[in-house]
């Protein structure tokens, strides 16, 4: 189907079901990365077929969630589409803050990845629809390692990744060897952070739901990285996250990158090269899984506009629109959300990351095991998490910068876990 048909459909369908009735605009709340970004400009298309004006508010991610999370469970209304992730979509499904999304048999949701469509789903219904899909992998310069005669392995020792960093470390041309998430958010450093625990042997909670951040696991993978990306990182790293590594990348300036497999798409630099997460002996939970989704905000006023709009927006034929668009082509469209990207030949010959980015997302292990008894792989999907998770998550950012000792910020983020969970009642 066209995307003119589509469009033409999804509107028709929503305009039945609304008894004629149809929004004349959409405020959409999305977070301010690559794809969201060119979402706007895609959409335009959207609107010249069907007259819906569409309002963006573009936000960076931790903003994002603070004001989708209170506005949503507050019914406050100020949006009729949000982004948000797996971490929020069943609980907030559950809870009756979202609506559930059914679409029309052209959707083809069985063409959406599986670990996307579970994750975004409560008890085998989607609350969200996955606009882009990720796990995370390294991303590293392979002129650099060449030229420094070091390799970087799929699922490599943390001590082998380490002394690669070192290698190609080079602050004096203005080359870092590694470039990592240091800012504060539960979904910032704590993403990158939680994959480093894991992969030690750690968890956020025991059996009991009792935190366990003072386990010898986490201490190990918090000195571990405090010392890589302190020795071998670029200066101020605290501050860091993905928007400002993808720009300290494609200057030049970082040898090495693990992050979102995302951002492949957005790398400028030549000879990149990818590598699945590496670990220190326990590879379970060394990469992470996300999907940064559309969702519905239950009562929204606009309730079949928004519908019709997400389905249009996280379709095959949005792919197609992407690809198709003079200012962006087959580069830049948004994946690891549907089975069927992966099969064009045309994004095959333009995508040299995509054999490692579908790895990566099918090698994630978000369920429950006995280390863990959550779901999730970088979060915990409980309610209590992103209090827990920001919390915890600038301690480690102070003890980045120097300003708290490791030992110091575990203490105040094991007492400060603590007291969440037992105000929630866990034990």
């Amino acid at each position: 189907m066209s995307l003119k048909n589509t469009i033409r459909a999804a509107t028709a369908l929503s305009l039945i079901s609304a008894g004629g009735a149809y929004a004349d605009s959409l405020t959409i709340a999305i977070v301010n990365n690559g794809h969201m970004i060119n979402m706007q400009k895609v959409a335009e298309a959207y609107t010249a077929e069907t007259g819906v004006e569409l309002e963006w508010v573009s936000l960076e991610e931790g903003v994002l969630r603070e004001q989708v999370t209170s506005d949503t469970a507050t019914g406050g209304g100020q949006y009729d589409i949000i982004n948000i992730g797996m971490q929020e979509a069943p609980i907030w499904g559950a809870a009756g803050w979202i609506e559930p999304l059914n679409f029309g048999a052209d959707y083809d949701l069985d063409d959406m990845l599986p670990a996307m469509r579970n994750g975004l789903s409560h008890e085998g219904t989607l609350y969200a629809a996955p606009f882009y899909g990720e796990s995370s992998m390294v991303m590293y310069r392979k002129d650099l390692t060449d030229a420094a005669g070091v390799s970087i392995a799929d699922n490599d020792s943390w001590d082998n990744v380490k002394a690669a960093a070192a290698a190609i470390h080079n602050p004096d041309t203005g080359v870092y060897g590694a470039c990592l998430r240091g800012k504060p958010g539960w979904g910032d450093n704590m993403a990158f952070i939680t994959t480093v625990v894991n992969s030690f042997g750690g968890a956020w909670f025991d059996a009991d739901y009792k935190p366990t951040i003072d386990s010898d696991e986490w201490k190990a993978a918090i000195n571990f990285y405090v010392d890589l990306l302190g020795n071998y990182g670029p200066p101020g790293s605290e501050g860091n996250s993905f928007n400002e590594i993808l720009a300290l990348y494609n200057e030049g300036k970082c040898g090495m990158w693990i992050d979102a497999t995302i951002a492949a798409s957005f790398l400028e630099v030549d000879g990149v090269a990818y590598a699945q997460s590496p670990n220190a002996g326990n590879p379970v939970g060394a990469n992470w899984l996300w999907a940064w989704a559309m969702a519905v905000p239950a009562g929204s006023p606009n309730s079949e506009a928004a519908h019709a709009f997400v389905e249009w927006a996280t379709s095959k034929a949005y792919i197609k629109a992407v690809a198709d668009h003079p200012d962006f082509g087959w580069g830049s469209v948004p994946t690891g959300t549907r089975a069927s990207t992966y099969a064009y030949p045309e994004f095959q010959a333009v995508a040299g990351f995509a054999a490692a980015e579908m790895a990566a997302i099918e090698s994630a292990a978000p369920a429950a095991t006995d280390l863990k008894p959550y779901v999730g792989v970088q979060f915990a999907a409980i309610p209590e998490f992103p209090e827990v998770g920001s919390a915890v998550a600038q301690e480690m950012a102070a003890a980045l910068s120097g300003a708290k000792s490791v030992d110091d910020a575990l203490a105040a983020s094991q007492a400060a876990a603590d007291a969440i969970m037992r105000e929630a009642g866990y034990y």
